[in-house]
């Protein structure tokens, strides 16, 4: 039983580039609510949180870069490279992370919560979990990632995998297995199977809120589901025409990324939000609607319900990407509460990096917070 009363918590872990964070978001799929400890962790050194100045005076001012942040790939370099070093940093960030989690475990109103986190063993987290879930992958697919997706080269990704202990110590103390390394529909049935047979509540059902009758249309929005990937991509694959066409199976691997909301007229399709929640920051990359429809009721009951569902995940702001057309729509967005902006005019540096990392070309960054608290945030 975990140390969280009234809450079955999933602790997640694995090595490097095994793939934990899409099964977090599997496990969200299935109605979870995620922690990501590592994007805690970033968040406990930033500047004027409450890491920063222990370990800049533990590393020197050599780690930070020109604008005063602790450089992470500095930083990086040094840890990846010197166990005693990465000891150090541990002790000053996991008893911050520590709390931040049990913060939000507390805080959240999901029964089920999961906790992903590259050291839940090593830091002994994981005697606080009901269960213990380690994602695997080969070492060939740990490194292509690493050197795809974090632009790593092959001697550094060897490095930092080099400097973790073998998986099998992980799985040696599993109650789950999660093999990672084919598609995405192969890790989703893998997932989908351990929680109806490990986690004690149903789950998560289609969420639909009330129909609302726009101009004679009735609108609803609905979550979507891995089953509605052939709908969605159908519909994007209208609106927004590319080369060679989306398939069912390119949106079923988008679902380790992102979720999607869908506008119904009846049983009819006629618009999609792409929206992600990470480090307790909403990003909405996609809004595709059918033309001809009310604008403003379309965007409205999108956009609020996306907020619900944020605020519901703990979410501190939301970004939303829009074309340059959809951006002039001043007054709807007024009446919203987003403000266009640019992402180093965001004050704090995780909605900064989080702007950065989301942010599709060409669009336009607009911008709301949805809590005046934060987690960590700045002494």
């Amino acid at each position: 039983m975990s140390q969280w009363s009234g809450k079955y918590v999933i602790g997640l872990t694995g090595n490097i580039a095994t793939g934990k964070s899409v099964v977090r978001r599997m496990l969200e799929h299935l109605g979870a609510y995620g922690i990501d400890a590592d994007a805690l962790a970033h968040r406990a050194i930033a500047r004027g949180a409450p890491g920063y100045q222990p370990v800049v005076e533990l590393f020197g001012r050599y780690i930070l870069g020109p604008d005063g942040e602790i450089d992470r790939r500095r930083l990086g370099k040094i840890v990846f490279s010197d166990p005693v070093a990465l000891a150090s940093l541990e002790r000053i960030v996991h008893p911050l992370v520590s709390q931040a989690i049990d913060f939000l475990v507390r805080r959240v109103s999901q029964p089920v919560v999961v906790i992903e986190a590259i050291k839940l063993v090593e830091a002994n987290l994981h005697y606080a979990c009901d269960s213990l879930w380690v994602v695997y992958a080969p070492v060939e697919v740990q490194l292509a990632r690493l050197m795809r997706n974090r632009g790593l080269s092959e001697a550094e990704a060897r490095q930092r995998i080099a400097a973790q202990p073998p998986q099998e110590q992980k799985m040696a103390l599993a109650d789950v297995i999660i093999r990672n390394a084919g598609s995405f529909e192969e890790t989703w049935k893998q997932v989908v199977v351990a929680w109806r047979r490990l986690v004690p509540v149903a789950e998560a059902g289609p969420l639909a809120t009330e129909a609302v009758s726009a101009d004679q249309m009735t609108l609803e929005v609905v979550r979507g589901r891995p089953r509605d990937a052939a709908q969605i991509a159908a519909l994007i694959n209208r609106l927004r025409p590319a080369n060679p066409p989306l398939t069912a199976d390119d949106i079923m691997a988008a679902f380790g990324e992102k979720a999607f909301l869908l506008l119904r007229a009846g049983k009819t399709l006629q618009g999609v939000m792409g929206w992600q929640v990470e480090n307790l920051v909403a990003r909405t990359t996609d809004i595709l609607l059918e033309p001809g429809l009310p604008l403003k009721s379309a965007l409205v009951r999108l956009i609020q319900e996306m907020e619900r569902a944020s605020k519901d995940l703990q979410c501190e702001a939301s970004l939303i990407f829009v074309a340059p057309e959809l951006a002039r729509q001043d007054l709807i967005w007024h009446e919203l509460g987003y403000t266009p902006t640019l992402p180093e005019r965001l004050e704090a540096l995780a909605w900064q990096e989080a702007a950065r990392e989301s942010m599709p070309p060409g669009t336009v960054l607009l911008f709301k917070k949805l809590r005046q608290e934060r987690i960590l945030r700045p002494i």
